[in-house]
């Protein structure tokens, strides 16, 4: 193998290897960081939730099939608001209806939760057959119902006062 051959090798790996990690360094920074957030004032109050799409036919509308079932109080027809018991938003109360509603640090989210704990796209509720499901979105820090971690992309049944905790929020399904 002649020199130069040898020399456009080593340098088109140290590219490729240069290329690589800029690409590690930008995915990082984008799960770090999300996307761009716009400031708010102190004072302003927070928005309702923004509507989100509903899920497609994937594999989170099959494992909604295959989730047990749920007792009769827990149903969609008696969860009225979502109410945030603990973390920097305490308090505040969200009246949910029959869209889905995804939690996380992006500005784009229904619930913005806005802590080093929580993935830009931490979380979602869904309705599916008049119960609530909680999905985790593949989060780093994970999402906790009831005590148990739910399993990425394998969506749970939500009872009502269950505490469902994201990040270092923690809030509950109410009538």
């Amino acid at each position: 193998m002649s020199s130069l051959t040898l020399f456009i090798l080593q340098y088109g790996f140290l590219l490729l290897l240069w290329l690589f990690i800029f690409i590690l360094i930008f995915s990082l920074r984008s799960e770090v960081f999300g996307g761009r957030v716009r400031k708010l004032p102190e004072s302003a109050a927070p928005a309702p939730p923004a509507a989100v799409r509903p899920a497609g036919p994937d594999a989170v509308t099959q494992a909604h099939q295959a989730a047990a079932p749920v007792r009769a109080e827990a149903t969609s027809r008696s969860v009225g608001r979502l109410v945030i018991t603990s973390g920097p938003k305490q308090g505040l109360e969200l009246p949910i209806g029959s869209e889905p509603l995804t939690i996380g640090r992006s500005s784009d989210s229904g619930l913005v939760i806005r802590d080093d704990y929580t993935s830009s796209h931490h979380a979602r509720l869904v309705r599916y057959a008049d119960q609530w499901m909680l999905e985790d979105l593949d989060s780093t820090n994970g999402t906790f119902h009831d005590g148990h971690r739910v399993a990425p992309r394998s969506p749970v049944a939500v009872r009502i006062g269950a505490p469902i905790t994201v990040g270092q929020t923690t809030f509950e399904l109410r009538k």
